[in-house]
């Protein structure tokens, strides 16, 4: 599969629900509504679509959310994608929020996941309740250290929030590095109408990057994963830090990525809001060479670039959608 601009989309990002265990600030309200289950894809809906975009080229696939651990039986899908690893997918992976990992680690360990990302903003037990609203940071840790012992290689993701836990990555930076972990740091993104004004808790990635070169020597790297991130070795732990810079660097030059929604939507950019439904072809009785014909019709409007803004006129996000229905 290859975009108007020439490049090779070859990773996949599926969300395979819009639910969530926790309501973090900056994804979600408190008060969300969810989606019916009616209007979710079937998981063997979703291992079809996922089929057909191996069969065009697709070579890593990341489930997420929502949180993809809650959604039921979910293990049925990884199962199947693992099987298919070999046979022109060459990775599988999953993004979560850790809440439910020491209950399927070494299931995902078992089918051929190697890595995941962790979302952790935050070591510390009070400022995470905050920020998740009521989540537990126990109940994150002991999944983490279960997904170590299975295997899993392990990247934490934190989102830079100004004035909110700005002052916690040094304390994080050593953590991944004595646990064995690579730690990623995000940039907030203007999606979704949620509580509070989100501009005042964007923090510029280049200015987190200056302080913790006061305390770590960070080396550039040629190391990637695939995603938008770029990496730094810190010389001090032996391990990687991450940055995703969406607002202060676009980084959609290189991108090879497409996101499909667990109801069957394919937004072929983050930033924008054209979409390709999939859902009715599924469900119309297509063959699988009208759902690839399908596929490559989406790829081939896929844009440039995202252009994240955030209307400071009207106070409201430039994409009206919320990253656990995109796919975070």
């Amino acid at each position: 599969m290859i975009d108007p601009f020439g490049r090779a989309i070859t990773y996949l990002r599926v969300s395979v629900t819009d639910r969530c265990d926790l309501r973090c600030v900056y994804c979600m309200a408190e008060d969300m509504t969810f989606l019916p289950k009616r209007d979710l894809l079937t998981l063997e809906e979703l291992d079809r679509l996922c089929a057909a975009f191996i069969r065009l080229g697709t070579t890593k696939i990341r489930i997420t959310g929502g949180e993809p651990l809650v959604r039921r039986d979910v293990m049925q899908l990884f199962g199947s994608l693992g099987e298919r690893l070999g046979g022109g997918l060459e990775e599988l992976t999953v993004t979560t929020n850790g809440t439910q990992l020491a209950k399927h680690a070494e299931t995902l360990a078992k089918v051929g996941v190697r890595r995941i990302n962790v979302s952790l903003d935050t070591l510390d037990p009070a400022l995470f309740g905050q920020i998740t609203r009521w989540g537990k940071i126990e109940q994150v840790l002991d999944g983490v250290f279960a997904a170590k012992a299975a295997g899993l290689a392990i990247k934490i993701n934190a989102v830079a929030m100004k004035g909110v836990n700005e002052d916690q990555f040094d304390g994080m930076l050593a953590w991944c590095g004595e646990h064995g972990f690579d730690l990623c740091l995000i940039e907030t993104m203007p999606m979704g109408d949620i509580t509070g004004d989100r501009t005042a808790q964007y923090l510029p990635l280049s200015m987190v990057r200056s302080r913790l070169r006061k305390t770590w020597t960070l080396e550039d790297t040629d190391y990637k994963t695939g995603g938008p991130a770029r990496y730094f070795d810190v010389q001090e732990t032996g391990q990687r830090v991450g940055f995703i810079t969406p607002m202060t660097h676009n980084f959609c030059e290189s991108c090879n990525r497409v996101r499909l929604t667990c109801t069957g939507t394919l937004y072929m950019c983050l930033g924008q809001d054209d979409a390709a439904d999939f859902r009715s072809v599924l469900r119309d009785g297509s063959s699988d060479a009208e759902l690839e014909e399908a596929i490559q019709a989406a790829i081939a409007r896929k844009p440039k670039g995202h252009d994240f803004i955030i209307d400071r006129r009207q106070e409201r996000p430039s994409i009206a959608r919320h990253m656990s229905v995109t796919g975070g």
